[in-house]
């Protein structure tokens, strides 16, 4: 075992420490939440909000009494964006650490790495993240967007305001893979054309055959699907290179809030579909911000990864304490009743029965040339309607199974 892998079990050591520590007037046993999220690695950028947010949800349910009068005790390791280690420490949070539920994974590859065996020992585990879709898994819960809420109103919208010709640069995994399925399916469905697609290897650094490739197909805008520290280089090699187009995504700037993090004007004119950034002007969102940079002043940035784990904390909370259990079928039995719902930062979030994901708020994120962010249009209660309509249904059937647009699951 090496140090960092030593570090991060102190780590975990020490915030259950601090967090019962705070709890000691509590007479049940505490409810164990494992938190399995990059601390460290390639998307530490996007993630280590999740882990901030998580912490700042347990805080406030342990002061107001925990659930159900039991408090949260949290079992954190950084996976360092390393799949090996969310197999390694997802059979130590259920077999060894006796969790009761697990917040784990940024990119699909590690969901998908970690999925198996949370089936294997019938655990609990929620993905806070945006993801391409398709996972309909008893085990699972998902609160992040997935590709109807966002390249269905995206795509469209883009195509009206700027072209038809569409250029995709996605990163070449699972992700990137369905995500493009997805955008290719909406681009021709509403008369478009796909002038070409890039997926890019994990770490690639490098675009300028990428750039020429898009600077001789001259599309109308380029959706970036690019992922990770490595693969963001893209945007001021392409603004070096002059490649003047407007751009759609679904992963930046609510992810690795390259606005933030790159100089103007590199990502003018990018458009974003999220559920929740920091810029979002209501009193619910600004009241979210001020509690999460009260606690972590050194947090660059809320992201929606941050707020989708946040409120991942409270329906925990709110379905266990409805079914006065922490057993997953209990806590299935709620959300089949199809009013898992809670007022969040982004505004009402329900989990849709069926799926097991979530409903969201949709905003239209523009980048300006100073890197400013204005909301051009915002959907509200967007539903995860593909998985059902396609036949998942949770509460009649398990076929712990990813689905895409290609492959469907199988109609009863």
């Amino acid at each position: 075992m090496n140090g960092k892998t030593m570090r991060g079990l102190r780590a975990a050591a020490l915030t259950g420490t601090l967090l019962l520590s705070a709890a000691h007037a509590f007479a049940a046993d505490p409810i164990k939440l494992g938190v399995l999220e990059d601390q460290s690695g390639d998307f530490a950028a996007a993630t280590i909000g999740k882990v901030h947010a998580i912490q700042l949800a347990a805080e406030e349910i342990n002061k107001a009494g925990g659930i159900d009068g039991r408090p949260l005790e949290l079992v954190i390791y950084d996976t360092q964006s390393d799949n090996t280690r969310y197999q390694e420490f997802m059979r130590r949070v259920l077999q060894r650490d006796k969790v009761d539920a697990v917040f784990a994974g940024f990119s699909s590859a590690s969901r998908e790495a970690y999925r198996p065996i949370v089936n294997q020992f019938d655990g609990l585990a929620f993905y806070n993240n945006q993801y391409e879709g398709g996972v309909c898994d008893a085990n699972m819960i998902v609160t992040g967007a997935v590709p109807e809420q966002q390249f269905s109103t995206l795509i469209p919208w883009m195509m009206e305001k700027y072209g038809k010709k569409v250029y995709t640069l996605a990163a070449d995994y699972n992700f990137g893979q369905i995500s493009a399925e997805w955008v290719r399916n909406i681009v021709k469905e509403n008369g478009g054309e796909m002038v070409g697609e890039d997926f890019i290897p994990l770490g690639v650094s490098q675009f300028s055959q990428n750039i020429q490739n898009i600077q001789k197909a001259k599309p109308d805008f380029v959706v970036t699907l690019l992922v990770g520290t490595a693969q963001a280089s893209y945007y001021e090699q392409a603004a070096s290179a002059n490649v003047d187009l407007p751009m759609a995504s679904s992963v930046n700037v609510g992810q690795g809030y390259e606005h933030k993090r790159f100089k103007p004007p590199s990502l003018k004119d990018m458009y974003v579909t999220t559920n929740y950034i920091e810029e979002i002007d209501t009193p619910k969102s600004k009241e979210f911000v001020a509690k999460f940079k009260a606690k972590f002043p050194d947090e660059p940035y809320v992201n929606q990864e941050a707020e989708n784990s946040y409120l991942a904390v409270y329906l925990y909370k709110q379905m266990v304490e409805r079914a006065k259990s922490t057993k997953r079928d209990d806590l299935r039995k709620e959300i089949a009743k199809g009013d898992v719902c809670m007022d969040a930062p982004e505004g009402k979030v329900c989990l849709d029965p069926k799926s097991q994901h979530m409903s969201h708020t949709i905003y239209l994120a523009k980048v300006g040339a100073d890197h400013s962010i204005t909301f051009p249009k915002v959907w509200e209660d967007i539903k995860p309607y593909w998985l059902g309509e396609a036949g998942c249904d949770l509460t009649k059937s398990d076929p712990s199974a990813q689905y895409t647009p290609s492959n469907p699951p199988p109609k009863n």
